[in-house]
């Protein structure tokens, strides 16, 4: 495959995102050489990009590897997010641009475009923009690196619920289109407590998906409502 620089670095983006690349997974530098045309420098100058942005981790004398999610790491995930997340909605109804607002409409429609054809990969794509857009919305440029980061994250453990497997979970999936609808309409009217509200109920549907994320079939059913959390404090 001929390539670029650029179509490198968005590739490896969406393995990592869709865990096509899984946590913790070697990056083959000679491998994606070859496969992109590219020689090592700029192969490694993605790697550092990627590094910087927090998708991969390099270590000395180990390479470049995907960024890992063990439970300590989501268990901070999942302490800070909820934080970060609300900060920026309220910073996003002070700050947006007509056309930020734009955006987020259309990555909106392409998002239910791609719940309506059952696209997993599109659904968390088009997932992690719309949240990303938000974040340029509030313009703010401590909070924005650590949204990024977080979004990583949240991708990675939103891909099993963006390929639901039950009724139930399909009707949490019409209920995160139905969230950025009212985002949207949030945002527009200037209502930062709407706004703030939402996040608390959004990030209600993103919870529930850890238990998918690191626990077997088998063992699923122990966990209740607060059963992510338990299992979070014991893994501390």
């Amino acid at each position: 495959m001929n390539g670029s620089k650029h179509g490198l670095y968005e590739e490896l983006k969406r393995q990592i995102l869709t865990l096509e690349l899984e946590p913790d997974d070697v990056l083959d530098e000679a491998s994606l050489s070859e496969q992109f045309g590219l020689s090592r420098t700029p192969v490694r100058e993605v790697f550092r990009r990627l590094e910087g942005e927090g998708y991969v981790d390099i270590r000395a004398n180990r390479g470049a590897r995907v960024a890992p999610m063990n439970h300590h790491a989501l268990r901070h995930f999942y302490l800070v997010a909820p934080m970060v997340y609300s900060a920026i909605g309220r910073l996003a109804v002070q700050n947006f641009k007509p056309r930020q607002l734009a955006d987020l409409r259309e990555t909106q429609e392409r998002f239910r475009q791609a719940h309506l054809e059952d696209d997993p990969l599109a659904l968390v794509l088009e997932n992690n923009r719309f949240h990303e857009i938000i974040g340029e919305m509030s313009a703010n440029t401590y909070l924005l690196p650590s949204l990024k980061r977080l979004l990583i994250d949240h991708a990675r453990v939103g891909y099993t619920f963006f390929r639901p497997r039950d009724d139930e979970m399909r009707t949490r999936l019409i209920t995160a289109v139905e969230h950025h609808d009212a985002f949207i309409e949030a945002i527009a009217s200037h209502r930062e407590d709407a706004v703030v509200e939402l996040v608390f109920a959004h990030w209600e549907l993103s919870r529930g998906n850890l238990g998918m994320f690191v626990a077997a079939n088998a063992i699923e059913a122990d966990f209740g409502n607060e059963g992510s959390a338990v299992f979070m404090e014991k893994a501390s």
